[in-house]
């Protein structure tokens, strides 16, 4: 993967900071992005610059209008185009269908989906440009895996089952100026200490028996699939929603 600009969303920890540290190299341009966690993200940042990447940071809360868009304005002006759009930020909201409120949706649907469409809209003219324009969007299990044994999130679950329903809509949209897009949706997956979407303590082991290969995934593996997407060999696989979640069904 050689002189590139890629630009990921929510890279402070998880997923988007596994994936920085994955395709950082020489010739490699990356604008990462954190909702708040600026202190994380330039720890980020710093291994990135290490490998060899050059590096821009912006932090913004996606719900908020105008945010998304404006991200991308801020990686065109550092960079000049991109390559591949990771629309990797997003959360779950941990409220019961009784606890939780219109509100909560609509928050969710802002910070997963709006935020995906107007990034991608912004990003369309500069993908359009590039020699092989990649978006990917990560998705959720929680918007297809459905049982009483496991955490419910009634209150996201819809805005990851209507990002993957997007990636479709755009795969065929973009298609015609050869942009691949496509969805990586993750099971559990392990999470950093303390972070606002993980889970109590203790829960995690008891979620690691109900999943068939027996562990929860880590960050890297999902990482790797999306780099994958991403690079010179995926030019015929665009509108998937691929899962990466150890055999969780």
């Amino acid at each position: 993967m050689t002189e590139r600009t890629i630009l990921i969303t929510g890279a402070s920890s998880g997923i988007g900071a596994a994936l920085a540290r994955r395709v950082a190299a020489p010739g490699i341009r990356l604008y990462l992005h954190a909702r708040r966690s600026e202190e994380a993200l330039q720890s980020v940042a710093a291994n990135a610059e290490a490998a060899g990447a050059t590096v821009a940071t912006g932090l913004g809360d996606f719900a908020e209008d105008g945010i998304a868009e404006g991200l991308v304005g801020k990686c065109l002006s550092a960079f000049g185009g991109i390559d591949a759009l990771i629309a990797n930020a997003g959360f779950p909201i941990f409220k019961s269908f009784a606890e939780g409120s219109a509100a909560d949706i609509d928050y969710a649907f802002r910070g997963n989906l709006f935020s995906f469409f107007d990034m991608a809209r912004a990003a369309h003219p500069a993908l359009a440009r590039s020699e092989s324009g990649r978006v990917v969007a990560v998705g959720s299990f929680t918007a297809s895996v459905f049982r009483t044994d496991l955490p419910q999130f009634p209150m996201s679950a819809a805005s990851k089952g209507a990002l993957e329903t997007a990636v479709r809509s755009l795969a065929v949209a973009f298609a015609k100026d050869g942009i691949t897009v496509n969805c990586v949706v993750p099971g559990f997956i392990a999470k950093d200490r303390d972070t606002s979407d993980s889970l109590p303590p203790g829960r995690m082991e008891e979620i690691e028996r109900l999943i068939p290969v027996g562990r929860v995934g880590q960050p890297a593996e999902v990482a790797a699939m999306i780099a994958f997407l991403i690079g010179p060999e995926t030019d015929y696989v665009t509108g998937q929603a691929i899962h990466v979640n150890g055999g969780l069904i």
